[in-house]
């Protein structure tokens, strides 16, 4: 799916099932998966891999810390952030650094769709098509 640079994901997220789940989907895109985080320390280790693109949940097995990973990510690593969560309430009008939320539960098909939005996105390309409809978009 990607150009010819293959592009990489960060999962962060504690439910193991959901990560290998999201992970699948990049995998299935032609992405990179450069690690499955399940707490703050955990994501900060593995965004020093590189990562281009982070999926982060809120409430991880250190508590409600995906908000301040998500700014961090973006800040510190210049990833681009796509929070997924069944709190989407809890980002208020948006997250600085972050692209947008998609709402859990959702298909592996909304997944993929915000996948491929997010490294557009990234590479600076204008979507050929409008964000995906799951996708909540920050200011």
């Amino acid at each position: 799916m990607p150009d010819a640079e293959t592009k990489s994901v960060l999962i962060v997220e504690d439910e193991i099932l959901v990560a290998l789940d999201m992970e699948a989907v990049a995998l299935d895109l032609g992405l990179e998966c450069v690690g499955i985080a399940a707490d703050k320390p955990s994501a900060l280790d593995l965004a020093a891999k590189g990562a281009d693109i982070a999926l982060v949940d809120i409430n991880l097995r250190d508590g409600e810390t995906g908000i301040e990973i998500g700014q961090r990510l973006a800040r510190e690593h210049g990833i681009t952030v796509v929070f997924m969560t069944a709190n989407p309430s809890l980002l208020g009008d948006g997250v600085a650094g972050a692209i947008g939320v998609l709402p859990k539960p959702c298909s592996s098909r909304d997944s993929a769709s915000v996948l491929r939005y997010a490294i557009q996105r990234r590479e600076g390309r204008v979507p050929p098509l409008p964000a995906p409809q799951a996708l909540r978009l920050f200011g």
